[in-house]
């Protein structure tokens, strides 16, 4: 078993120094309007690079900032670079970024390698950055956590509400979905569409979320099929676009931030 798989995306999506990248996110989320809203027991929150997505990522982060209990963080994203069927863990002990290591709950990870659709597949995990880029946010607004990373790809809803249900816990427990929204359509386009996958979501409607709304569809379609069953209220805490933050706005990617009570 290796021990660490350090950061493959820093200077890409995110920051390599550490004192940038810390003071970054700490802009981020102190640009947030505070609330006293309760604590999500799962999230959605975008994966683009920092000055794209990061304010929208924020919005949602900065609600795990009032006084919790979490210890353990079950996140779940697509795979951008390898085929993949199934949920892919990782065989690693720590994951590491510019803000330092977290350990990954291997006593939870082996508890969902007895599930058929849950494997040990490395080449997913080495330069997926839909995992990456929400691990600076969480190492920001938790204390201690340990982590279970899962890269999901070609799944049923069934197939990912197991894994979740398997994991879901307590109040110690976060559930993270990595995902953006529309991809490379003009900034109206984007809009009327992540508008329409916003209320899809509202209404846990996991039969209205597919490729053309999120990449993240898989690990979507799982939550609201858990968060169905288990009569959850979803709510939208913030809806934009790249065109909104650092991009033009002929070809846009949408950016939603959701939590889940």
């Amino acid at each position: 078993m290796n021990t660490i798989r350090k950061p493959a995306v820093a200077g890409l999506f995110y920051p390599s120094d550490t004192h940038e990248l810390q003071t970054l996110v700490n802009q981020y989320l102190t640009e947030i309007k505070p609330t006293t809203a309760p604590v999500p027991k799962a999230i959605i929150a975008p994966h683009a690079g920092y000055i794209y997505s990061g304010p929208i990522a924020a919005s949602v982060y900065a609600r795990l900032s009032s006084p919790n209990s979490i210890k353990k963080v079950i996140l779940l994203g697509p795979s951008h670079r390898v085929p993949l069927g199934g949920l892919a863990a990782s065989n690693m002990t720590t994951f590491a970024t510019p803000l330092g290591n977290i350990p990954l709950d291997r006593q939870s990870i082996n508890e969902i390698l007895t599930l058929p659709q849950v494997s040990i597949f490395e080449p997913a995990h080495s330069k997926e950055h839909s995992l990456e880029v929400q691990l600076p946010f969480l190492q920001t607004v938790l204390n201690d956590f340990t982590l279970v990373p899962l890269v999901v790809g070609e799944t049923t809803p069934e197939q990912v509400g197991e894994v979740l249900e398997k994991l879901w816990g307590g109040e110690e427990t976060l559930i993270v979905i990595s995902s953006d929204l529309s991809h490379y359509h003009d900034y109206e386009t984007a809009q009327k569409m992540d508008k329409l996958t916003s209320q899809a979501i509202e209404n846990l409607r996991s039969e209205d979320i597919s490729y053309k709304q999120a990449c993240g569809y898989f690990p979507i379609q799982g939550l609201l099929y858990v968060a169905r069953k288990l009569g959850m209220q979803a709510k939208t805490v913030d809806l934009r676009n790249s065109g909104d933050t650092a991009g033009a706005k002929d070809q846009v990617v949408g950016y939603g931030a959701y939590v889940f009570n």
